[in-house]
């Protein structure tokens, strides 16, 4: 397969199986590599979006990354209106490989470590770019549960302490199921059944806070285990919400309620429309879907090498930092 291999930056030293980085800013002192490996069959004529990139947001720094379009294939780069990185694909008939593989940098410092200026806007004072994340939308029907918000949360103090009540509310009272997701749930069909994936309570957080005009966004990324050990071993694209207070995007994640080390945000939008990391059009099935999220030591490994989870430094309660160089 030819791939579109995206060297980064001319200070960046890269080679195929090692990385040696040489323009990490020193706050990001973990490293860690993420990807994912999809495969679509076509049956006819069929075009996808595919949304799998890192965004450049501040908050890590790719070292290097490589991007897979299938044998070849005829792509459109773009970036949509919420500055997500986007490639429109035609796909081929039978079977499409694509792979994404990325060597990050991240803090080790958990969210929200900056929440000092998370003060609440009235809608007169957003930023009009940020107006619309208070608006209801398709998986995101703030208008259904309003008079729920206000007699659950109306009394709590409003700005970050009301937005951490309804994250540790959901958090206690929704149930995580895996494997229970469907397309078709809004925030106001979770709330009635009571349980979902880590998408349903992204949308629910995010419907919750737009209810009290707090713009809130949802998210789509990688979250590798530092610090956090997850027994089931899962590795998968993650939801959850963002909301903007004072001047910044601070994380709220009531699927896990506590503070987490090393997100990496692949997307964002008013809800999972917005968020796929691939939209279909036409005849084309999902055959094939794997995630890949793990601290590595920095320079152990590449893009385009092979799995090792032997070189796994996550999944553990310590959390082991990249020697000082």
């Amino acid at each position: 397969m030819i791939g579109k291999q995206f060297a980064g930056e001319p200070a960046r030293v890269h080679r195929w199986g090692i990385m040696v980085p040489k323009d990490v800013p020193p706050q990001f002192d973990l490293t860690v590599r993420v990807g994912c490996s999809l495969a679509y069959e076509v049956t006819g004529t069929a075009t996808l979006l595919l949304n799998v990139r890192p965004r450049s947001d501040g908050r890590h720094h790719v070292i290097a990354e490589a991007l897979t379009l299938g044998n070849d294939l005829p792509a459109e780069e773009f970036t949509d209106s919420h500055g997500n990185h986007c490639y429109r694909v035609a796909l081929a008939k039978g079977s499409n490989l694509f792979r994404h593989d990325a060597i990050v940098a991240v803090s080790s410092k958990p969210d929200n470590h900056h929440l000092g200026d998370a003060l609440a806007h009235s809608p007169g004072d957003l930023p009009p770019s940020v107006l619309r994340y208070t608006l209801p939308s398709r998986y995101c029907d703030s208008d259904k549960l309003v008079n729920f918000a206000w007699e659950k949360f109306g009394k709590v103090e409003h700005g970050w302490p009301r937005v951490q009540a309804i994250s540790r509310w959901l958090h206690e009272n929704l149930e995580y199921r895996y494997f229970s997701g469907r397309p078709d749930l809004s925030a106001w069909d979770v709330l009635q059944r009571g349980y979902g994936v880590c998408r349903d309570f992204a949308h629910l957080a995010i419907a919750l806070n737009r209810t009290f005009n707090v713009p809130s966004r949802y998210v789509t990324g990688h979250l590798p285990d530092i610090g956090c050990p997850d027994p089931e071993g899962h590795m998968d694209f993650h939801a959850y919400a963002e909301v903007y207070l004072g001047k910044s995007w601070f994380t709220t994640d009531a699927r896990f309620h506590t503070p987490r080390i090393g997100r990496i945000m692949v997307s964002c939008g008013l809800d999972a429309v917005d968020g796929a990391f691939s939209t279909i059009y036409g005849g084309a099935n999902l055959t094939y879907f794997e995630v890949w999220a793990y601290q590595v030591a920095r320079g152990a490994v590449g893009v385009g090498d092979p799995l090792d989870l032997s070189l796994r430094l996550d999944n553990q309660w310590a959390v082991q930092l990249d020697p000082v160089r």
